[in-house]
């Protein structure tokens, strides 16, 4: 498989993804009035957009918690955490920012008063929710959605068109339970970029909704491959290693996309020569064209020189079997050895310059 975006490319698709997330869902949440099912349907369809749109070249994080998930449960190499979270929260910030000019247009509106969809606790939220209960269900709400979200990217998972969906509404889901007790956050990144400039308390209770979420994600990416293992071999420099890959159960059927690739980044990182041969069913998996072909095709046909090698010839000597070869090798016999065979008769010496006779 190739490598098919930049790192430019990542970062500007965690940018522009985590900017539309935090624009459109709390924008929604400011002129509804934090309606539940429209706030909540807002931030889950941004999300399934941004998954079908960006998956392919980022994975579409757009959400710290996720990327620090995503690292412990060995789907992306730590090295590139804090290049998602700077193109997050780059993102969020440009967003909030973009809000609080807006809401200066609508007559009679106030951040100070009516505030800017930030997350809250205590008195400054809607239902006077308490510290550690806003701590405890953003954590929890967190740790579902990296469930969600690793089930769904993992290489085994049979339906992977499907992905983008079930994570949208995985977070509309969370919206609708969470909203009036502490705005729903699960996602540090949301919550900065409009608190920033919400200020006062919203900025003073930043730490909870950074903190619970990033929590509730360490907790889901350690424990989902504790529980069910990894679909594709951890990523190079991610957080662990536990189990061996499982292949597709059926050839042609399961088969990673693009998205999941974005997802389980080892395929890329590794040469497809180094890459263990699944084999099944008389096919062979192709990890460079991410295909299914028949077994046969691996098997290399014999060159001119193998084919015109005397009988009595030594057998040449075994190279290493190829990754794309079965291990087991045939040693043929050793051939009988053959009577010496006559001196050619003399000739006599023939003159260079003379045509022969």
């Amino acid at each position: 498989m190739a490598d098919t975006s930049t790192t430019v490319q990542k970062v500007a698709a965690e940018a522009l993804g985590t900017f539309v997330l935090v624009f459109i869902g709390c924008n929604a949440a400011i002129t509804t009035g934090a309606d539940v099912p429209a706030t909540g349907l807002a931030f889950g369809i941004t999300v399934l957009a941004g998954a079908y749109a960006f998956g392919r070249i980022s994975g579409a994080h757009f959400n710290p918690a996720v990327s620090v998930g995503a690292a412990l449960g060995g789907r992306m190499a730590w090295r590139q955490v804090p290049i998602y979270v700077g193109a997050q929260l780059g993102g969020a910030v440009v967003a909030g920012l973009a809000l609080f000019v807006l809401v200066h247009g609508i007559d009679g509106y106030s951040v100070s008063d009516n505030g800017l969809a930030q997350n809250a606790y205590g008195d400054q939220s809607a239902s006077n929710f308490a510290w550690w209960a806003a701590f405890l269900v953003e954590a929890i709400l967190t740790a579902i959605f990296l469930y969600v979200i690793l089930a769904v990217t993992d290489g085994r998972f049979e339906h992977p068109g499907m992905a983008p969906a079930a994570i949208g509404l995985t977070l509309s889901m969370i919206h609708f339970a969470s909203i009036n007790l502490t705005g729903t956050s699960v996602n540090p990144a949301r919550s900065i970029g409009v608190g920033l400039f919400a200020g006062g308390d919203a900025i003073v209770q930043l730490w909870l909704f950074i903190l619970a979420p990033l929590v509730g994600a360490a907790i889901a990416g350690v424990t989902y491959p504790l529980l069910f293992g990894h679909g594709t071999d951890p990523v190079t420099g991610s957080g662990w290693r536990f189990a061996r890959p499982a292949p597709a159960a059926v050839p042609g059927y399961g088969a990673p996309d693009q998205f999941q690739q974005e997802w389980n980044q080892q395929a890329v990182e590794q040469a497809a020569w180094e890459q263990e041969p699944i084999i099944q069913d008389g096919w062979q998996w192709d990890h460079a064209a991410q295909e299914w072909k028949p077994l046969e095709q691996w098997q290399p046909a014999p060159s001119p020189a193998q084919t015109s090698t005397p009988a009595h010839a030594a057998p040449p000597a075994q190279a290493d079997p190829s990754p794309y070869e079965p291990t087991t090798q045939i040693t043929p016999a050793a051939p009988e050895p053959l009577a010496d065979p006559a001196p050619p008769a003399e000739q006599p010496p023939t003159d260079p310059y003379r045509p022969p006779q």
